[in-house]
């Protein structure tokens, strides 16, 4: 199953635009909908840029040890699809970060060129979660490779599904307590996971998580220069204009500053994450 798309798209500042897009396109199978000497934007359907590629020429690599991006979690519509990827990943021995099961999902890490962390993954049935209150079981063990390679199709990994969305974004923050104020009384994300004293999980309609929020790396860590490569900003939907004056309100209670531009919000987390949030055209 796929859930509807709340993590709409994430820009990344990257130092060398052409062996990224080559990346994505020829490694992952996503399609470049749009190409300039600078810029490229890349799509699963042909039509919605998932993730936008920002060449800065001068940049310099991020500190991992700065807040920003830990990784862009891309949702796969079936099994099927993961066990397709795999069977490709193994066939070509492309280096993988680590394969987990989290009870509720099933994943895949890497990294793209520059370093930025890579999550594919699929969702288990969620009638099959585990909820103890408002509080979701996620766990991390080794994914069973085999059973999952018993879905895999003749036909094989033909690129990047059309309905894959992001399914979720994980961030390095540089503390908790301020990040779960402005995240869930300031966004209006609900804490579904308290990970230990060092990670939260947020999200909205009872989805495991739509953003993930560690300290592992970056516990009281500046944010990055800005001529650094990475995650520029990323961008959430809005369900319609009363959502987004209900974050406004909420924004201003909680003193968080904004501004507006264009029709979207534009904000920064504790950590100097920058988000835009606007309205989904339906």
């Amino acid at each position: 199953m796929t859930q509807p798309s709340v993590i709409k798209q994430a820009v990344l500042t990257v130092k060398d635009l052409d062996r990224t897009v080559e990346f994505y396109e020829k490694v992952l199978g996503f399609k470049v909908i749009e190409r300039t000497n600078e810029k490229a934007s890349i799509s699963t359907d042909g039509e919605t840029a998932l993730l936008v590629l920002e060449q800065r020429k001068d940049a310099t690599p991020r500190d991992p040890r700065t807040t920003g991006l830990y990784h862009i979690a891309f949702l796969l519509p079936h099994r099927s699809h993961l066990a397709d990827i795999v069977n490709y990943f193994i066939q070509t021995r492309y280096p993988l970060q680590g394969a987990s099961d989290h009870h509720v999902s099933e994943a895949l890490y890497l990294a793209d060129p520059e370093g930025n962390g890579i999550e594919i993954y699929i969702d288990r049935d969620p009638d099959n979660w585990i909820w103890q209150k408002d509080q979701v079981y996620m766990t991390t063990v080794a994914l069973d490779i085999e059973n999952l390679l018993q879905e895999a199709t003749e036909t094989g990994w033909k690129g990047m599904p059309e309905k894959t969305i992001i399914g979720h974004i994980h961030l390095q923050v540089a503390e908790l307590e301020e990040t779960r104020e402005y995240y869930c009384d300031g966004l209006g994300f609900d804490l579904v996971l308290r990970y230990g004293g060092q990670a939260l999980f947020i999200s909205k309609n009872k989805y495991h998580h739509h953003i993930g929020l560690n300290t592992w790396n970056s516990k009281g860590a500046p944010a990055p220069e800005e001529n650094t490569t990475g995650l520029k900003y990323f961008t959430i939907a809005l369900l319609n204009d009363e959502a987004k004056q209900n974050v406004i309100k909420q924004l201003e209670k909680i003193s968080a500053s904004f501004s507006e531009k264009d029709g979207r919000i534009i904000t920064k987390d504790p950590s100097g994450i920058e988000i835009v949030l606007e309205v989904e055209e339906r």
